[in-house]
């Protein structure tokens, strides 16, 4: 049979952990309420960006088609030693 006060030392342990994770927690969603006004003014600009990564597949796109019609655009390459 173990030890009452080694078992008691232990839940008390675990139960400090929580308590301060718990703490952690709520001071994090008191700094989320905080910021969520600001993310709710931030969706038009949110917009902006997605149209933009959105640009970004069809640049890679027409590099691809004037590769495939001959123009060959230089990769960088690092120097070698002998």
């Amino acid at each position: 049979m173990k030890d009452i006060h080694e078992v008691l030392r232990r839940k008390q342990a675990k139960y400090a952990q929580l308590a301060k994770q718990i703490e952690a927690l709520q001071q994090a969603a008191e700094k989320l309420r905080e910021v969520a006004p600001l993310l709710a003014e931030n969706d038009d600009d949110d917009t902006a960006v997605l149209a933009e990564v959105d640009e970004q597949p069809n640049a890679l796109a027409a590099k691809a088609g004037s590769a495939q019609a001959g123009i060959v655009t230089p990769t960088p390459r690092a120097p070698r030693w002998p």
